[in-house]
C-alpha cells in the first residue's frame, strides 16, 4: 500500500492536457456547441440547461471521452499531489504515520508521493530540490540519521513550499513540528528497568544527530540518577547494517559486566537483541529485561512478549498532514507557531517480568 497514488512527469500530464482539449473541440463540433459550453456542461454548471448537459454527457460516452482532474490541477498551477519524505517503511511507525497521512489527504482530494531516504542525506537533498519544480503543493518530512545541515529544507520553504516535520524534527529549522514526549519516555523506559530491578542498563542507539534519540538518552541518563545507578549506564551506538548492530549488541551481552537491562531505542533493534540472546544462551528476562520504542502489533505475540514504548503514529501522521493543509488553505496560517507534542505510551508485558 506504500506507493504513490499518482505519480506524474509534467510532459505526459501536458500532453494530456493537448488531448483533452482536442476531444473537448470534437465535442463542441459534433453537437455544434462552443468549447465553452462544452466545458461548463462537463462541470455540471448552473449555467448550462439540464437538455445541453444531457446531450453533451450522452456524447461524451459516445466518444469514450474521460476528464482528465490532474490536467485541470496543472493548468491551475497546483498538483493536488503532497511529498512524504521518510527514511523507511520497514520500520511500522512509518507506515503508521503514512496511513494517517493518506487519511487526511483522501479528505481534501489530494494524492500523496511517498519518496523514501534509504537514510541516506544526499538522497534527501535531491529529493528536496526536486520539488521546486512543483511536482507537489506542500512536504511532509521525518529527516535521516545523518542530517546534520538544514539548508535544503530552508530553500525549499524559501520557494514557498511549505514544510512539516514529524517524529525526526530539527530545532533549526523553523516551522510546524509534529512529535513525541521522548524526553519523558526515555525518563518512563529507564525507571521501569529500574523498578523491575535492573543496575546496568545499557541504551541502545543508532545515531548521534537524530533529536529523538538525544531526548530519550537524556530521559534515560536523569532517571538513572534519580535512581542512584548511574554509573550502571552504558550508551551503545549501533548505526550500521543488522548483521553490524547484531554483532555489537552480542559484544555487549557477551562481556563479563554485561547489562541486565536493554532499552532499544528504535524498532530495529529490538529484535537484534532477542536473536542475540538466544545465540549467547540468556535468557529474557531473567537474564536481560527488555524495553523497545516499537510499534510492532506483532510486539505482544513475541516469545517472550516485548515491552514497549509505542508512538502514536497513525495520529502524529494525521496531525501534521492536517497542519500541512491548514497552510496549503489559508496563506496567513503560520506553520512556524505550530508545535506538536503527543503523549507515547509504556506497554508492560513480559520482556521485563510483566504479564
Amino acid at each position: 500500500m506504500f506507493y504513490s497514488d499518482f505519480i506524474y512527469e509534467t510532459g505526459f500530464v501536458r500532453t494530456r492536457i493537448n488531448i483533452e482539449c482536442m476531444t473537448i473541440r470534437k465535442l463542441a463540433e459534433e453537437l455544434n456547441l462552443s468549447v465553452g459550453t462544452i466545458s461548463k456542461a462537463l462541470k455540471d454548471s448552473y449555467e448550462i440547461s439540464t437538455e445541453t448537459k444531457r446531450r453533451v454527457h450522452e456524447m461524451a460516452v459516445r466518444l469514450n471521452y474521460i476528464p482528465n482532474p490532474y490536467a485541470s490541477s496543472l493548468r491551475k498551477r497546483k498538483s493536488k499531489t503532497i511529498g512524504v519524505v521518510v527514511p523507511e517503511i520497514s520500520d511500522s511507525f512509518f507506515s503508521l504515520a503514512i496511513n494517517g497521512i493518506e487519511s487526511v489527504a483522501r479528505t481534501k482530494g489530494y494524492h500523496v508521493l511517498i519518496y523514501l531516504t534509504h537514510e541516506d542525506v544526499l538522497r534527501e537533498e535531491a529529493i528536496l530540490n526536486d520539488f521546486k519544480s512543483g511536482r507537489v503543493d506542500g512536504v511532509l518530512l521525518s529527516v535521516t540519521k545523518d542530517t546534520r545541515e538544514y539548508l535544503h529544507i530552508n530553500a525549499l520553504q524559501e520557494n514557498a513550499m511549505p514544510v512539516v516535520l514529524f517524529d525526526r524534527v530539527c530545532s533549526e529549522v523553523d516551522t510546524a513540528k509534529v512529535m513525541t514526549n521522548d524526553f519523558e519516555m526515555g525518563y518512563v523506559a529507564a525507571s521501569h528497568l529500574a523498578e523491575r530491578g535492573c543496575t546496568k542498563i545499557a541504551y541502545l542507539a543508532t545515531s548521534p544527530n537524530l533529536a529523538i534519540t538525544n531526548e530519550r538518552m537524556a530521559g534515560y541518563k536523569k532517571a538513572l540518577e534519580d535512581y542512584c545507578i548511574a554509573a550502571g549506564g552504558h550508551a551503545i551506538l549501533c548505526p550500521g547494517s543488522d548483521t553490524a548492530n547484531l554483532q555489537a549488541i552480542e559484544e555487549l551481552l557477551d562481556h563479563p559486566s554485561r547489562p541486565d537491562g536493554v532499552i532499544a531505542s528504535v524498532e530495529k533493534l529490538a529484535m537484534p537483541v532477542y536473536n542475540a540472546c538466544s545465540r549467547l544462551g540468556l535468557t529474557i528476562p531473567a537474564d536481560i529485561k527488555l524495553v523497545g520504542f516499537c510499534n510492532l502489533e506483532t510486539a505482544a505475540f513475541l516469545n517472550p512478549s516485548l515491552t514497549t514504548i509505542t508512538q502514536p503514529a497513525y495520529e502524529m501522521g494525521e496531525r501534521a498532514a492536517q497542519l500541512l493543509f491548514r497552510s496549503l488553505e489559508k496563506n496567513s496560517f503560520m506553520l512556524a507557531e505550530q508545535n506538536v507534542v503527543i503523549t507515547s505510551q509504556l506497554n508492560i508485558r513480559a520482556s521485563t517480568g510483566g504479564a
